[in-house]
């Protein structure tokens, strides 16, 4: 029935512009830099905007935009921002018959933007950690794909019946690791990691999963490899992206662009990039370039769904301004 089911939150965002003056330098912070208010007082905000996001609920939104037929599976809350999203998932015509409803409200993130590059989620992971995997409705899945976003928290203890579910039934998976997941260590990790087909991970993540310092990028691209013997695919913001495919390595730095809002940025690229192993037969190089297309174009708009690039962007037009070097390693 499908070609692809996400699994992951899906959450109601609300996007809060703040003046630069609620920031201060401060150097026990990692960026050396905080967001501080007057505890008491009443603060004007200069905009502010809804939303939608998650890992679970962005993705789905790429695969639909890039012509795929695509559900979510996931929990929502009963409550009116979880009515919402199922309400906007299905005027997209994103399958909803996979999430769940459970009385704990729906995840929701308040994103402090202090500017266009500067921004604080405060996230509440609400419903989206009760997804019951005794209701899943498994034997409704016949996809080619999964695609699993991060599962945060209770959530991410699901990750290998997913995994093990895919395997069994000869449908190729896609996973993004979180935080959650990747604490629960290597040993635990590399068995599960081994069914995926592609892993997807920003530096900062492959670092921690690896154990090698985010400066030895090739170290950690080695060690990738032998954890996942498959494509693996590390993101690095504006400076762009790694992705290595056994002894071929593959590299490609973004396009510099006005931006609105990060938001949704790494979600844009990883389902546009397996979007671009899908329908190219797993050319990497095209897909990297559908991918830093997509999250070029998501950041150019407010919110994480709606700068998404539609089907139908020429291939050739997709590269124009995306350099793709490829080298292979000993």
């Amino acid at each position: 029935m499908f070609d692809i089911i996400t699994f992951g939150s899906a959450t109601w965002d609300i996007f809060l512009k703040i003046d630069k003056k609620n920031t201060l330098k401060n150097d026990k912070l990692p960026s050396g830099l905080g967001v501080t208010f007057d505890l008491g007082a009443k603060i004007d905000i200069d905009d502010m905007y809804f939303g939608f996001g998650g890992g679970g609920m962005n993705t789905a939104f790429t695969f639909k935009k890039q012509g795929f037929n695509v559900a979510y599976c996931g929990s929502v809350g009963n409550d009116i921002p979880g009515k919402e999203i199922i309400i906007e998932m299905e005027k997209a015509g994103i399958g909803t018959e996979f999430i769940q409803k459970n009385e704990k409200p729906t995840n929701n993130s308040v994103i402090l933007n202090t500017s266009e590059e500067e921004r604080t989620v405060l996230a509440y992971r609400g419903a989206s950690e009760l997804l019951n995997k005794e209701e899943i409705l498994w034997g409704d899945m016949s996809p080619s794909w999964f695609y699993l976003a991060p599962l945060s928290g209770k959530l991410s203890s699901l990750t290998e019946d997913i995994v093990d579910f895919a395997k069994k039934n000869k449908i190729k998976v896609a996973i993004n690791l979180g935080n959650s997941q990747i604490v629960l260590g290597k040993e635990k990790l590399e068995p599960i990691l081994k069914k995926a087909d592609v892993l997807l991970l920003n530096l900062e993540e492959a670092s921690l999963l690896t154990g090698i310092d985010s400066k030895d990028e090739m170290g950690i691209m080695r060690e990738l490899n032998r954890i996942h013997p498959g494509i693996n695919a590390v993101t690095k913001g504006p400076e762009g992206v790694l992705v290595l495919e056994e002894d071929v390595l593959f590299e490609a730095t973004s396009c510099k662009v006005k931006v609105v809002d990060k938001t949704g940025a790494g979600d844009a690229f990883a389902s546009a990039f397996i979007s671009g192993l899908i329908k190219s037969n797993m050319d990497i190089e095209w897909a990297i370039r559908l991918g830093i297309a997509n999250s070029v174009s998501c950041i150019k708009a407010k919110g994480a769904i709606n700068g998404l690039l539609e089907e139908g962007i020429d291939s050739k037009k997709v590269g124009e301004k995306i350099k793709v070097e490829r080298t292979k390693i000993v």
